[in-house]
């Protein structure tokens, strides 16, 4: 009988991650012990106005996840299940905080598996302590200069910090002019 390699498995944690939050980095970490390979994959989705970069956000996801020896940052442009293909994986994690985040992520998972059925998504519930929070809450407590410790991993905040130190926090008061 021969002794029989056992298969490596990749999955792709797709996401615009703008920023990373204490959330994402929670379905990271579970993801992580669940497959030989974990992607953290940023999409560098033209439509949206990012405030990161696609390179800041690769760079913020790297050091975070630093302490995860099988975890890779990448970026794409194009459809998932292709770019899959080009990763040699065959599972899509995607996190799920509400009932209202199970019907939009069922839509695209049935969307995947119809352009490639070859593909599976694994749905994983956030942590409840994380349910609340979102990349735009994030964004939008930094710009008004609010502590964003207890959301956001350490070098994501600096980042935040810096982005937001030489704005003013936006203002209800009419302009004079």
């Amino acid at each position: 009988m021969k002794d029989h390699e056992p298969t490596r498995r990749t999955a792709v944690y797709p996401g615009s991650f703008d920023p990373v939050t204490l959330g994402h980095m929670d379905i990271i970490r579970r993801a992580a012990k669940q497959f030989d390979k974990l992607i953290v994959a940023v999409l560098n989705n033209t439509s949206k106005n990012p405030l990161f970069s696609v390179e800041e956000r690769k760079a913020l996801l790297e050091a975070a996840t630093s302490d995860l020896p099988n975890v890779e940052v990448d970026s794409f442009r194009d459809l998932l299940v292709r770019y899959m293909k080009t990763r040699n994986a065959d599972v899509i994690i995607r996190g799920i905080r509400s009932v209202s985040d199970f019907e939009y992520e069922l839509q695209l998972a049935s969307t995947n598996h119809q352009l490639d059925s070859s593909i599976e998504t694994i749905f994983m519930m956030t942590n409840p302590k994380y349910s609340y929070l979102s990349s735009s809450i994030v964004k939008e407590i930094a710009m008004f200069h609010g502590d964003v410790g207890d959301l956001v991993p350490p070098e994501v905040e600096a980042a935040l910090r810096t982005k937001f130190v030489s704005a003013a926090p936006p203002s209800d008061k009419p302009s004079s002019g």
